[in-house]
């Protein structure tokens, strides 16, 4: 399990813990948390779900396959170092303290 800090794009933080073998989309997701639409349901078939990895997580959260990469150009102002899609993060214990912001909208 891990401890995910999702920040709205207003600055509100929610600590959640987030059983092993979900995705940061589902912890936000079943925990109600605003900014992460999740359209696709994590199929990775839209944007929706767009974060931004806090710069310290960029390196320990797994590389991006092309199909995420591809799906990003369709997202809400992305950055190139920062942006992901939250239905592609796998949480595992070495993610225990990730932090990932919402943009101020998804499309």
């Amino acid at each position: 399990m891990a401890k995910i800090t999702y920040i709205e794009h207003n600055g509100t933080e929610h600590q959640i813990d987030v059983k092993n073998g979900m995705t940061v989309m589902e912890g936000a997701r079943d925990n109600g948390i605003p900014g992460i639409e999740a359209d696709c349901g994590g199929a990775c078939a839209c944007s929706t779900c767009h974060v931004y990895v806090d710069p310290a997580w960029t390196d320990r959260v797994p590389s991006m396959e092309p199909m995420e990469e591809d799906m990003l150009d369709f997202a809400y102002e992305v950055d190139p170092n920062t942006s992901r899609l939250s239905c592609q993060i796998k949480v595992k214990d070495e993610l225990d303290g990730l932090v990932v912001r919402m943009p101020e909208r998804q499309i």
